[in-house]
């Protein structure tokens, strides 16, 4: 995928912005209502600075309600989902730290959309 290029999901869709052997950086965007899988990654952990939006974040056992200028860290391994319960499109900026930072490192525990 070339950088800027959008990716679709059934959720919304994101953009690559940087790529490099340590770190992978990502804007995303979540439309109305919906909401990514449960997952989890083993080779990657991520840190998610809201640029516009509001909704609830899944992490582990907790359920944090976020707004635009909010981040949060998720560990590897962390069990996580971001859910946007507004009207308007919810953006967030991922950034991904580890080894690895495959489109297959993703777990999945629960999905909207019958993924696997």
């Amino acid at each position: 995928m070339e950088k800027n290029e959008k990716e679709h999901r059934p959720w919304g869709f994101f953009s690559i912005l940087s790529e490099m052997k340590d770190h992978k950086v990502k804007r995303i965007t979540v439309y109305s209502k919906k909401r990514l899988s449960l997952q989890r990654h083993k080779h990657r952990a991520e840190h998610w600075f809201i640029l516009k939006g509001n909704g609830n974040i899944t992490l582990n056992d907790n359920k944090i309600k976020i707004c635009e200028g909010n981040s949060i860290d998720i560990e590897k391994g962390a069990i996580h989902r971001i859910e946007n319960t507004a009207m308007d499109d919810l953006i967030f900026i991922e950034i991904q730290s580890g080894d690895y930072f495959g489109e297959d490192d993703i777990d999945r525990i629960e999905d909207d959309f019958g993924r696997k």
